[in-house]
């Protein structure tokens, strides 16, 4: 089968690899679609990990063959493959730190070499606690490949949702207007609350504001902290996601968030970044920062309701399709975006 194999740092070979063998309790799905992530990204423009590898992860296709004891999955269902399951017994999982646990962390579905994820290739092999524990998931008839394939980052954006404890009637500030903010916008609206949005591309204000922010300001504003206090009755955002690893909008987060507020930190920074902060501003306004990485074994069920009975647009992020030989190419218009790049997605 062919693959994008991770030879080195920026190096990404389409190549020839072996089909994955299953065992008796794994099950080897056929990729069909696999999003581009900017965590793939970073794992392959960065020294983070050992070649070779083949990373994707957000994965759907339909199952090619299943090991002979594999129950309730057979050859043709339409599937949706998820990478992390928790062991649900570690002292992690018994407190729902879900993507702390060790057994989370460690990936295992693979298309060859070491399990790093493997949606960069035709076919996937999914180990048997993953196909046991709920890390398969039917896709409706009525569902495209392309849709199910949202249902894993849209799990990582409700968990940062729901740990910002977001309700009704209150107003959200997303920085950033890319793919992962265009999402906290619609989930924010799906929640009942009213989201507004920062960005540096007119293109993706206007974007925001099509799938219904309730206003969208560029983010370099003088005056967008005076612009978001008059959206909000003088007060302040009641949270503030942070869709961008920017200091300088962390900054306009502190400015924009009322007193008794949140700030959530989503996307992850640079390592060398440090931000100099004085606590007072937090101990005076009663800010509370938080941090939300990866997605929820808990919210896997109601995310996949979520996108499979259409209640939020993932379409609407749909910006780019690539083939699976044309994944540099792809990855190259997720570093350097256009004005109308939002979500890339790639077919073996």
């Amino acid at each position: 089968m062919k693959a994008q194999v991770f030879r080195g740092v920026n190096q990404l070979s389409y190549e020839e690899v072996p089909l994955p063998e299953v065992a008796s309790d794994e099950v080897l799905v056929q990729v069909k679609v696999v999003g581009l992530c900017q965590s793939d990204i970073k794992k392959i423009l960065y020294p983070l990990y050992e070649p070779p590898r083949i990373f994707g992860h957000e994965t759907a296709g339909v199952i090619a063959a299943t090991g002979n004891a594999v129950q309730g999955w057979s050859v043709g269902q339409r599937v949706i493959v998820l990478h992390h399951i928790p062991c649900m017994h570690c002292d992690y999982c018994l407190n729902e730190n879900f993507s702390m646990c060790e057994v989370y962390k460690n990936i295992t579905t693979t298309a060859g070499f070491a399990p790093s994820g493997g949606g960069f290739a035709e076919y996937v092999k999914v180990p048997g606690h993953i196909v046991r524990n709920g890390g398969l998931m039917e896709i409706p008839d009525e569902i495209t490949f392309e849709q199910a394939s949202f249902v894993e980052p849209t799990n990582c954006c409700m968990k940062a949702v729901k740990k910002a404890q977001i309700q009704p009637g209150q107003t959200v500030l997303v920085t950033g207007a890319g793919p992962i903010g265009l999402m906290f916008i619609m989930l924010v609206n799906y929640l009942g609350a009213r989201a507004i949005a920062t960005d540096l591309l007119p293109n993706r204000i206007e974007k925001a504001l099509s799938v219904g922010a309730a206003a969208a300001f560029d983010a370099r504003d003088p005056d967008l902290a005076q612009k978001v206090q008059a959206e909000t009755r003088g007060l302040g955002v009641d949270v503030s996601l942070l869709a961008v690893p920017s200091a300088k909008a962390f900054f306009q987060a502190i400015d924009c968030t009322r007193k008794g507020g949140k700030i959530l930190f989503f996307a992850e920074f640079p390592d060398e970044v440090e931000i100099p902060l004085n606590p007072n501003l937090i101990y005076r306004r009663e800010i509370d920062l938080l941090g939300s990485y990866s997605s929820s074994y808990r919210l896997q069920r109601l995310c996949a309701d979520i996108v499979f009975n259409k209640r939020i647009d993932v379409d609407a992020l749909i910006s780019d399709r690539y083939a699976l030989q044309d994944l540099d190419a792809a990855i190259a218009q997720a570093v350097n975006p256009g004005s109308d790049t939002y979500k890339i997605l790639i077919y073996p």
